[in-house]
């Protein structure tokens, strides 16, 4: 089945991983800071840890029989968020660098390695 061409990517990748702190660069959550939680590279989404909180009702169920009202984190665009440098604590872009025989993330503003 092929895959729609209108709005996709022909190149699944993102520069943040499950895993890595972000930093939200625009949008009403700017300057906040969060866990990436799940990364959605088809889409170019991810999913940030205490950011774009959504109220959702809930109906009562077998595992929650009260029901009711929680907290969720929605999706936002992965070009809305950048890597926390580990140095500083800033927004940085990555480089990719073979160090070791082993192709590895840097930070362009720093230059420590990322993983």
């Amino acid at each position: 089945m092929p895959r729609p061409s209108a709005g996709s990517h022909h190149n699944d990748k993102l520069h943040v991983r499950k895993g890595d702190t972000v930093i939200v660069l625009s949008g009403k959550h700017k300057g906040k800071t969060g866990k990436v939680l799940l990364a959605l590279p088809r889409d170019q989404k991810v999913v940030v840890e205490g950011v774009n909180l959504i109220t959702k009702n809930v109906k009562p169920s077998m595992s929650n029989p009260q029901g009711g009202q929680e907290q969720r984190e929605l999706a936002l665009h992965a070009s809305k968020v950048a890597l926390v440098d580990p140095e500083t604590g800033k927004a940085t872009r990555i480089r990719k660098q073979i160090v070791d025989g082993k192709k590895v993330r840097v930070a362009v503003a720093s230059g420590k390695v990322i993983d």
